[in-house]
């Protein structure tokens, strides 16, 4: 089984969810999989020969062919109910597609993706790995995340300094953190931001109370939390900014 045919392969269905969207599909070499699996397909690209070439190879998707931005586009109002996403993410804007995707948690249940490997690791590692980091956390906060393979350089012509990896998301059941999930979000950006600091170092921009700074959780490091930890973090803090 060749590579494009092992990541469309992966693509479980989760919930039920027959809608896929593929982004970035080029000449369609994962689209030519997807087809013969009946999912319902929707395919974007930001380029427009390559859209037009796929309006010519694809004729039956017709108006599900959008040309457009991912990043700058509401694909999901286009789609309309949950969907699962499918590409092979562009190296340079992988991590803004997923900053982009987050918001929209609850309708994409599902995302199989090749990315650097490098990146792949980071979304999928767990808490005291060097690579976990800003995404794994919040990636993690509202997926359980698969790494399932390495893609070598080699099978691409002309192959890439890098290798690649495959991830699959899908959908959990947390519905609410709880905690404030904007307040969530800075505390996590900020936690990374300083990356082999003591979180009562990394922290300081926040305001810490004095109460907070004696907390021993602040004697960690970013890296050493996992999602249930920054969650009571961000309590902690919105609890000492209200005393």
């Amino acid at each position: 089984m060749g590579i494009a045919e092992k990541i469309t392969q992966a693509v479980s269905g989760h919930e039920g969810v027959r809608k896929v969207l593929e982004i970035g599909p080029g000449m369609g070499v994962l689209t030519d999989f997807l087809i013969p699996q009946g999912w319902d397909l929707y395919l974007v690209d930001i380029d427009k020969e390559s859209v037009a070439y796929l309006h010519k190879k694809y004729p039956q998707l017709e108006s599900k062919i959008i040309e457009a931005d991912f990043l700058k586009q509401d694909i999901g109002k286009v789609i309309g109910g949950k969907y699962i996403v499918v590409g092979n993410f562009p190296y340079n804007i992988s991590s803004q597609i997923f900053f982009k995707i987050l918001p929209e948690r609850d309708k994409v249940v599902e995302i199989v993706c090749m990315l650097q490997k490098e990146v792949a690791q980071r979304i999928a590692s767990p808490k005291g790995n060097k690579d976990y980091g800003i995404l794994s956390v919040l990636l993690q906060a509202f997926y359980d995340i698969a790494y399932l393979f390495d893609v070598s350089a080699q099978v691409f012509d002309p192959p890439p300094k890098v290798t690649s990896g495959v991830i699959r998301l899908e959908r959990n059941q947390v519905k609410e953190l709880g905690c404030d999930e904007k307040l969530f979000f800075t505390v996590v950006k900020q936690a990374f931001s300083t990356r082999g600091k003591t979180l009562r170092n990394a922290l300081k921009p926040m305001g810490l109370t004095d109460t907070l700074k004696e907390d021993p959780i602040l004697d960690k490091r970013a890296e050493q939390l996992d999602v249930e930890e920054f969650i009571q973090l961000t309590n902690k803090i919105q609890e000492a900014w209200k005393q």
